[in-house]
């Protein structure tokens, strides 16, 4: 089963730095999903840089930031503490989450094949509907892209 837009989001429930979470615990708020391939590297640390610096802008808009990777809990914490994250990440090592929302990709890295996440962003509605997705991000602008779409619903 995969996520379709303007469909309800499938429940799930995953490891975050928050603990144990679902997609229930965000009733009633705009849920930004973003999925990245790996803590620590220089496009996935702008990209959460972004998030962090207009954290309040999305706060005001009644969003919520969570950020997804394979990395563990552990990975996930550091990089949390290093770029002063004020959000939750999702640890998703099997990938469920990935597979939900279809990020799983075949990419070249510096000329071998290698399977891992292709960079995307979700947005999902106070009642759980996927009303946005962005795939294949590029990292320039993106956070502002995203906040614009929200401030437009």
């Amino acid at each position: 089963m995969m996520v379709t837009l303007n469909q309800p989001v499938p429940a799930w429930t995953a490891d975050s730095t928050n603990g144990q979470i679902s997609l229930s615990d965000f009733q009633g708020k705009r849920l930004v999903l973003y999925f990245y391939p790996k803590d620590n590297t220089p496009g996935c640390t702008t990209e959460a840089q972004d998030f962090r610096d207009f954290i309040n802008a999305f706060e005001k808009e009644n969003a919520v930031i969570v950020g997804v990777s394979r990395d563990s809990i552990k990975s996930h914490t550091n990089f949390i503490t290093k770029q002063s994250l004020p959000f939750i990440l999702i640890a998703d090592p099997e990938e469920k989450l990935c597979e939900l929302f279809g990020v799983m990709k075949m990419k070249n890295m510096y000329g071998k094949q290698v399977r891992g996440i292709e960079r995307s962003t979700f947005l999902i509605n106070e009642r759980g509907v996927l009303v946005h997705e962005w795939r294949g991000v590029k990292v320039p602008n993106h956070v502002q892209t995203v906040l614009d779409t929200i401030k437009a619903l």
